[in-house]
């Protein structure tokens, strides 16, 4: 458990750098191109958001449902993985490279896939950008590449430090974009191909260096990586088995994400859009990524080898440990991060208006929190035993219910039950059922798979969660309140609104750990042994 404290603590210092750099970014991008009514930044988060989808369809759906359960069996072999990861990679890279091709060639169809047709300058300015964002693909695919074999190797550290790099030269692009050539360019016929060229030129070269940042750390995993075209009899044809159905899994899921981003574009001009969509979930996931990422993924190198040796009751402590563990940790971020919304809100808009429709958006999100960290931990014990198609199923019925949320909240909207500001929350809120509905049928099918998973042990725990963190979460909201409301010094600004998450969010959790100490939950001693662990020198 030591390692494992020590891994965490290194992934949780990578990950809120990174995030907390990757906000950063964003305010500077919201200074340049707008947010709420801009549809200059819904073509610009379109369009930087196709190589991140196959980022996801290759990091979520390949590489850690597969890379790293078959990087721990190859380890055993006598070469230590040597040739077999070399195949692997040599294969990864063609296909990376193929898939950067193909996407550059469909980048007109891939664009009017998330934007209305009618919107002719959007779409020509949205394809514009996704001609400079798409080689991403490759460098992002490299990145997962690499440090998922870090990961598997248990060099937990480069692979959540180096998208600080990223962040810190987009920031800077940013920054001279500004001085160039103006702030708040909200409408499409401000931009030129120079602009253009800049913005989407600066978003790959963050991407770029990123993934070569990496590749520094590779001596350390003391394999010696060749070029190896020799594909046969070293088993990935079952690997290509395996990556199969999770490929379609998350082909399933990006299909459902640029139906949402179609349906949201009709408020684009008007309301929240795509940008505001993009940037409400990029908060959603800063408790998420510091606490599901540094706790949840050494837990499922871990999880891997116990699956491995046959050693499911190992497993099954480690499913009941590591989600007592993220939900003690979430809820607590959760009523934090609700409570501060709004002035949370108001670092990425530029109003307090502006940040009341955004943190709509955001707390819609919030309500699939803790059920997106139970699935992190249930659908990768599936991968651990090389379970890739049951996975598929769920997430496919997932989309299939995002997909209908959505549809609904477009119809709704279409026929003025639902006002158009409130779009983008509506599907963000159908996102946040369609997930909570998903994680129920994950860990059902899991159980008749394993058994007992000590369901009623973390269950009951969260119970306790969800009981502290309501009380804390109307303390949080009554010292906004307090300090004015939306109309208060917290949404005055950008900074002030940063000072006043912070104190906001100080409050909720003190009330919560308040709470839970009342309650006498046990997990108290268990999150300060994590917490001790995970400290630099314990």
């Amino acid at each position: 458990m030591t390692s494992l404290g020590r891994a965490s603590a290194l992934l949780g210092a990578g990950t809120l750098v990174s995030r907390l750099t990757g906000l950063l970014r964003t305010i500077v991008l919201v200074g340049v191109v707008g947010s709420v009514g801009s549809k200059a930044a819904d073509a610009f988060a379109v369009a930087n958001q196709l190589p991140n989808s196959v980022f996801n369809l290759i990091s979520v759906g390949v590489l850690t449902a597969v890379i790293v359960p078959q990087i721990v069996k190859a380890s055993k072999d006598a070469d230590g993985g040597n040739a077999f990861i070399s195949k692997l990679f040599t294969l990864g890279t063609v296909v990376l490279v193929i898939a950067t091709a193909a996407a550059m060639v469909a980048a007109p169809w891939l664009v009017t896939l998330q934007l209305k047709a009618y919107n002719v300058e959007q779409l020509a300015l949205a394809t514009a950008f996704a001609y400079w964002c798409l080689p991403q693909i490759l460098f992002y695919g490299l990145y997962a590449l690499v440090g998922e074999t870090l990961n598997a190797k248990r060099i937990f550290g480069p692979f959540t430090w180096a998208p600080v790099a990223n962040n810190i030269i987009s920031i800077i692009g940013f920054l001279l974009i500004g001085a160039l050539f103006g702030s708040d360019l909200v409408t499409v016929a401000d931009w030129t191909p120079d602009m253009i060229a800049w913005l989407g030129g600066t978003a790959t070269a963050g991407i770029m260096v990123q993934a070569g940042i990496l590749l520094l750390f590779w001596r350390r995993t003391g394999l010696a990586l060749k070029v190896d075209f020799r594909w046969r009899g070293v088993g990935l044809g079952n690997v290509g088995r395996i990556a199969g159905w999770t490929l379609l899994m998350a082909l399933s899921s990006m299909a459902a994400g640029f139906y949402q981003n179609w349906v949201v574009s009709e408020a684009s001009g008007y309301g929240a859009g795509v940008f505001v969509m993009n940037n409400a979930w990029l908060i959603f996931m800063l408790p998420y990524s510091i606490i599901v990422h540094s706790i949840g993924t050494p837990y499922f190198t871990q999880l891997s080898e116990h699956a491995a040796a046959g050693r499911d009751d190992d497993v099954r402590g480690d499913i009941s440990r590591s989600i007592r563990t993220l939900g003690f940790f979430l809820m607590g971020a959760m009523a934090a991060v609700v409570a501060a919304a709004v002035p949370a809100s108001r670092v990425f808009t530029n109003s307090s208006s502006d940040a009341v429709d955004a943190a709509v958006v955001l707390a819609c999100y919030l309500v699939g929190l803790l059920p997106l960290a139970v699935l992190f931990i249930i659908q990768r014990t599936f991968y651990a035993y090389g379970d890739t198609r049951t996975p598929f199923f769920f997430t496919l019925f997932q989309c299939a219910l995002v997909a209908i949320t959505a549809t609904i909240a477009w119809g709704l909207s279409a026929s003025g039950t639902l006002p158009l500001t409130l779009l983008a929350a509506a599907v963000a809120l159908g996102q946040s059922i369609a997930g909570t509905v998903q994680t129920i049928v994950a860990t059902i099918l899991l159980r008749r798979r394993l058994g007992s998973l000590e369901t009623g042990r973390w269950m009951l725990s969260l119970g306790r969660f969800t009981l502290a963190a309501i009380p804390a979460g109307a303390a949080g909201w009554g010292v906004f309140l307090l300090l004015g409301g939306v109309d208060g010094w917290t949404t005055a600004d950008k900074i002030l609104g940063v000072l006043g998450a912070g104190i906001i969010t100080v409050t909720s959790v003190a009330v919560y750990v308040v709470f839970l100490w009342v309650l006498r939950a046990p997990e108290l001693q268990v999150a300060k042994g994590v917490v001790r662990r995970i400290l630099p020198g314990r």
